[in-house]
Protein backbone atom coordinates (compact mmCIF):
# COMPACT_ATOMS: atom_id res chain seq x y z
CA UNK A 1 0.00 0.00 0.00
CA UNK A 2 1.61 3.40 -0.84
CA UNK A 3 0.29 6.15 1.23
CA UNK A 4 0.38 10.28 0.35
CA UNK A 5 0.90 11.85 3.90
CA UNK A 6 -0.47 14.88 4.98
CA UNK A 7 0.16 16.36 8.21
CA UNK A 8 2.08 19.54 10.58
CA UNK A 9 1.38 19.21 14.25
CA UNK A 10 2.87 16.84 17.06
CA UNK A 11 -0.38 14.22 16.38
CA UNK A 12 1.22 14.06 12.85
CA UNK A 13 4.94 13.16 13.34
CA UNK A 14 3.96 10.47 16.44
CA UNK A 15 1.62 8.76 13.85
CA UNK A 16 3.93 8.98 11.17
CA UNK A 17 6.58 7.39 13.12
CA UNK A 18 4.33 5.27 14.47
CA UNK A 19 3.24 4.07 10.58
CA UNK A 20 7.08 4.06 9.38
CA UNK A 21 7.96 1.95 12.21
CA UNK A 22 5.52 -0.83 11.28
CA UNK A 23 7.33 -0.36 7.42
CA UNK A 24 3.85 1.53 5.63
CA UNK A 25 5.03 2.71 2.20
CA UNK A 26 4.80 6.44 2.87
CA UNK A 27 5.57 7.72 -0.89
CA UNK A 28 5.55 11.19 -0.08
CA UNK A 29 5.00 14.10 2.69
CA UNK A 30 3.05 17.21 2.28
CA UNK A 31 3.35 19.48 5.16
CA UNK A 32 2.19 23.10 6.44
CA UNK A 33 4.51 25.99 8.02
CA UNK A 34 3.63 26.83 11.49
CA UNK A 35 2.64 30.71 10.13
CA UNK A 36 -0.22 29.66 7.44
CA UNK A 37 -3.05 31.81 5.57
CA UNK A 38 -7.00 30.50 5.43
CA UNK A 39 -10.14 32.87 4.56
CA UNK A 40 -8.63 35.50 3.03
CA UNK A 41 -5.50 35.78 3.83
CA UNK A 42 -6.33 35.23 7.67
CA UNK A 43 -3.08 34.53 9.63
CA UNK A 44 -2.91 31.41 11.63
CA UNK A 45 0.16 30.51 13.60
CA UNK A 46 0.03 26.96 14.41
CA UNK A 47 0.51 25.98 18.26
CA UNK A 48 1.28 22.48 17.84
CA UNK A 49 3.79 22.86 15.05
CA UNK A 50 6.11 20.19 14.40
CA UNK A 51 8.80 20.12 11.44
CA UNK A 52 8.27 17.42 9.62
CA UNK A 53 11.60 17.91 7.36
CA UNK A 54 13.79 15.42 9.39
CA UNK A 55 11.47 12.45 9.40
CA UNK A 56 11.32 13.08 5.76
CA UNK A 57 14.88 13.47 5.16
CA UNK A 58 15.99 10.27 7.40
CA UNK A 59 13.80 8.05 5.50
CA UNK A 60 14.60 9.43 1.81
CA UNK A 61 10.80 10.64 2.10
CA UNK A 62 9.99 13.51 -0.35
CA UNK A 63 8.45 16.47 1.19
CA UNK A 64 6.25 19.10 0.07
CA UNK A 65 5.10 22.39 1.05
CA UNK A 66 1.46 23.28 1.26
CA UNK A 67 0.31 27.08 1.83
CA UNK A 68 -1.88 29.95 -0.12
CA UNK A 69 0.32 30.48 -2.58
CA UNK A 70 1.13 26.51 -3.16
CA UNK A 71 -2.24 25.25 -2.94
CA UNK A 72 -2.49 21.14 -2.74
CA UNK A 73 -4.38 21.40 -5.93
CA UNK A 74 -1.20 22.70 -7.59
CA UNK A 75 0.65 19.22 -6.43
CA UNK A 76 -2.10 17.09 -8.40
CA UNK A 77 0.35 15.94 -11.35
CA UNK A 78 2.89 14.97 -8.71
CA UNK A 79 0.93 12.58 -6.05
CA UNK A 80 -0.87 11.23 -9.70
CA UNK A 81 2.79 10.65 -10.01
CA UNK A 82 3.01 8.35 -7.09
CA UNK A 83 -0.16 6.69 -7.34
CA UNK A 84 -1.25 6.52 -4.15
CA UNK A 85 -3.47 3.62 -2.70
CA UNK A 86 -4.54 5.97 0.21
CA UNK A 87 -4.00 9.86 1.18
CA UNK A 88 -3.63 9.76 5.35
CA UNK A 89 -5.13 13.61 6.80
CA UNK A 90 -3.58 13.39 10.03
CA UNK A 91 -3.19 17.18 11.62
CA UNK A 92 -4.23 19.51 8.62
CA UNK A 93 -5.62 22.79 7.97
CA UNK A 94 -6.93 23.21 4.49
CA UNK A 95 -9.50 21.96 2.59
CA UNK A 96 -8.52 18.56 0.44
CA UNK A 97 -9.85 19.30 -2.82
CA UNK A 98 -12.16 16.99 -5.00
CA UNK A 99 -8.95 16.92 -7.70
CA UNK A 100 -6.84 15.66 -5.49
CA UNK A 101 -9.37 12.91 -3.26
CA UNK A 102 -9.92 11.34 -6.35
CA UNK A 103 -6.81 9.90 -7.16
CA UNK A 104 -6.22 7.41 -4.50
CA UNK A 105 -7.88 4.05 -4.88
CA UNK A 106 -9.61 4.63 -1.22
CA UNK A 107 -10.12 8.26 -1.56
CA UNK A 108 -8.28 10.63 0.94
CA UNK A 109 -8.80 9.74 4.85
CA UNK A 110 -8.14 11.18 8.09
CA UNK A 111 -8.55 10.69 11.78
CA UNK A 112 -9.93 13.54 13.57
CA UNK A 113 -10.02 13.55 17.24
CA UNK A 114 -13.63 13.59 18.25
CA UNK A 115 -16.78 10.92 18.46
CA UNK A 116 -18.15 12.86 14.70
CA UNK A 117 -20.55 14.66 14.01
CA UNK A 118 -19.98 16.00 17.46
CA UNK A 119 -17.17 18.72 17.68
CA UNK A 120 -16.33 18.81 13.99
CA UNK A 121 -14.30 21.85 12.58
CA UNK A 122 -11.48 23.45 14.72
CA UNK A 123 -9.85 22.07 17.95
CA UNK A 124 -12.24 19.80 19.10
CA UNK A 125 -10.08 18.46 22.24
CA UNK A 126 -9.70 21.76 23.65
CA UNK A 127 -13.54 22.83 22.93
CA UNK A 128 -14.49 19.35 24.48
CA UNK A 129 -13.02 20.12 27.96
CA UNK A 130 -14.02 23.68 28.15
CA UNK A 131 -17.28 22.34 27.34
CA UNK A 132 -16.73 19.89 30.69
CA UNK A 133 -17.16 16.57 28.04
CA UNK A 134 -16.67 13.57 30.77
CA UNK A 135 -16.22 11.56 27.20
CA UNK A 136 -14.35 12.06 23.67
CA UNK A 137 -13.49 10.04 21.03
CA UNK A 138 -11.05 9.66 17.34
CA UNK A 139 -12.91 8.91 14.36
CA UNK A 140 -11.48 7.55 11.27
CA UNK A 141 -13.48 8.91 8.32
CA UNK A 142 -13.59 9.46 4.79
CA UNK A 143 -13.04 12.87 3.31
CA UNK A 144 -16.14 14.53 0.94
CA UNK A 145 -16.76 18.41 0.45
CA UNK A 146 -17.94 18.90 4.08
CA UNK A 147 -15.89 19.61 6.88
CA UNK A 148 -15.66 16.22 8.58
CA UNK A 149 -18.86 14.87 7.24
CA UNK A 150 -17.59 12.09 5.29
CA UNK A 151 -18.47 8.26 5.84
CA UNK A 152 -16.94 6.78 8.94
CA UNK A 153 -14.38 3.88 8.63
CA UNK A 154 -14.36 3.33 12.87
CA UNK A 155 -14.70 4.98 15.74
CA UNK A 156 -13.49 4.55 19.15
CA UNK A 157 -14.26 6.74 22.53
CA UNK A 158 -12.52 6.93 25.72
CA UNK A 159 -13.14 8.75 29.36
CA UNK A 160 -11.89 12.61 29.83
CA UNK A 161 -11.23 12.29 33.55
CA UNK A 162 -11.28 15.46 36.06
CA UNK A 163 -7.52 15.58 36.73
CA UNK A 164 -6.75 15.30 33.34
CA UNK A 165 -5.57 18.22 31.28
CA UNK A 166 -5.00 18.78 27.49
CA UNK A 167 -1.75 16.94 27.40
CA UNK A 168 -3.60 13.68 29.02
CA UNK A 169 -6.17 13.69 26.58
CA UNK A 170 -3.91 14.75 23.76
CA UNK A 171 -1.86 11.44 24.22
CA UNK A 172 -5.13 9.13 24.80
CA UNK A 173 -6.55 10.60 21.33
CA UNK A 174 -2.73 9.84 19.63
CA UNK A 175 -2.39 6.30 21.26
CA UNK A 176 -5.90 4.95 19.86
CA UNK A 177 -5.21 6.99 16.59
CA UNK A 178 -2.59 4.77 16.39
CA UNK A 179 -3.76 1.57 16.94
CA UNK A 180 -6.36 2.34 14.66
CA UNK A 181 -4.37 2.78 12.09
CA UNK A 182 -2.30 -0.14 12.13
CA UNK A 183 -5.59 -2.39 13.29
CA UNK A 184 -7.36 -1.20 9.83
CA UNK A 185 -5.22 0.29 6.75
CA UNK A 186 -3.88 -3.47 5.97
CA UNK A 187 -8.05 -4.24 5.74
CA UNK A 188 -10.22 -1.21 4.51
CA UNK A 189 -10.55 -2.63 1.05
CA UNK A 190 -13.04 -4.67 3.50
CA UNK A 191 -14.57 -1.74 5.28
CA UNK A 192 -17.93 -0.87 5.49
CA UNK A 193 -18.47 2.81 5.84
CA UNK A 194 -21.23 4.50 8.05
CA UNK A 195 -22.85 7.41 6.06
CA UNK A 196 -23.07 10.20 8.40
CA UNK A 197 -25.95 12.45 9.08
CA UNK A 198 -24.60 16.14 8.32
CA UNK A 199 -27.33 17.67 9.44
CA UNK A 200 -26.22 16.86 12.96
CA UNK A 201 -22.49 18.33 12.06
CA UNK A 202 -21.20 20.25 15.02
CA UNK A 203 -18.65 22.74 13.49
CA UNK A 204 -16.80 24.43 16.39
CA UNK A 205 -14.56 27.54 14.99
CA UNK A 206 -10.92 27.72 15.23
CA UNK A 207 -9.11 29.00 18.62
CA UNK A 208 -6.27 31.25 19.02
CA UNK A 209 -4.04 32.67 21.99
CA UNK A 210 -6.43 35.44 22.37
CA UNK A 211 -9.79 33.49 23.12
CA UNK A 212 -7.59 32.10 26.44
CA UNK A 213 -8.67 34.97 28.94
CA UNK A 214 -10.27 33.67 31.95
CA UNK A 215 -13.82 34.99 32.50
CA UNK A 216 -14.23 35.29 36.29
CA UNK A 217 -17.70 35.59 36.26
CA UNK A 218 -17.99 31.93 35.12
CA UNK A 219 -18.13 28.96 37.37
CA UNK A 220 -15.34 27.71 39.20
CA UNK A 221 -16.10 24.25 37.45
CA UNK A 222 -16.24 25.85 34.11
CA UNK A 223 -12.52 27.92 35.31
CA UNK A 224 -10.69 24.89 35.96
CA UNK A 225 -12.19 23.00 32.92
CA UNK A 226 -11.20 26.18 30.73
CA UNK A 227 -7.43 26.22 32.11
CA UNK A 228 -6.87 22.65 31.75
CA UNK A 229 -8.20 22.84 28.04
CA UNK A 230 -5.41 25.10 27.06
CA UNK A 231 -2.26 24.15 29.70
CA UNK A 232 0.87 22.82 27.87
CA UNK A 233 1.21 22.26 25.34
CA UNK A 234 -0.75 24.57 24.29
CA UNK A 235 -0.41 28.60 25.08
CA UNK A 236 -2.08 28.22 28.28
CA UNK A 237 -5.59 30.57 29.80
CA UNK A 238 -4.57 33.84 30.98
CA UNK A 239 -5.92 36.83 33.17
CA UNK A 240 -4.74 40.26 32.97
CA UNK A 241 -3.59 42.48 35.68
CA UNK A 242 -4.87 45.48 36.63
CA UNK A 243 -1.45 47.49 34.87
CA UNK A 244 -1.45 45.19 32.01
CA UNK A 245 0.54 42.35 32.37
CA UNK A 246 -0.46 38.55 31.16
CA UNK A 247 -0.55 36.09 33.72
CA UNK A 248 -0.89 32.33 32.60
CA UNK A 249 -2.21 30.32 34.22
CA UNK A 250 -1.09 26.51 33.89
CA UNK A 251 -2.99 24.76 36.25
CA UNK A 252 -5.56 25.34 39.40
CA UNK A 253 -7.53 23.09 42.00
CA UNK A 254 -11.25 23.05 42.47
CA UNK A 255 -11.40 23.56 46.73
CA UNK A 256 -14.36 24.34 49.09
CA UNK A 257 -15.05 27.01 51.76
Amino acid sequence: MKIVFLGCTKFSEELLNCLIEDKFNISAIFTIPQEFTVRDSEKVVNSNFIDLSSIAKKNSIPLYYVDEKNKLSSFEEVIKEINPDIILVLGWYYIVPKVIREIPKYGACGIHASLLPRYAGWAPLVWAIINGEKKTGVTFFKFDESVDGGDIITQESFEIKIEDTIKEVYENATRISSQILIKTLPNIENIEFIKQDKSKLEIWDKRSPKDGEIDFSKSSKEIYDFIRAQSSPYPGAYFLTKDGKKIIVEKVKIGTL
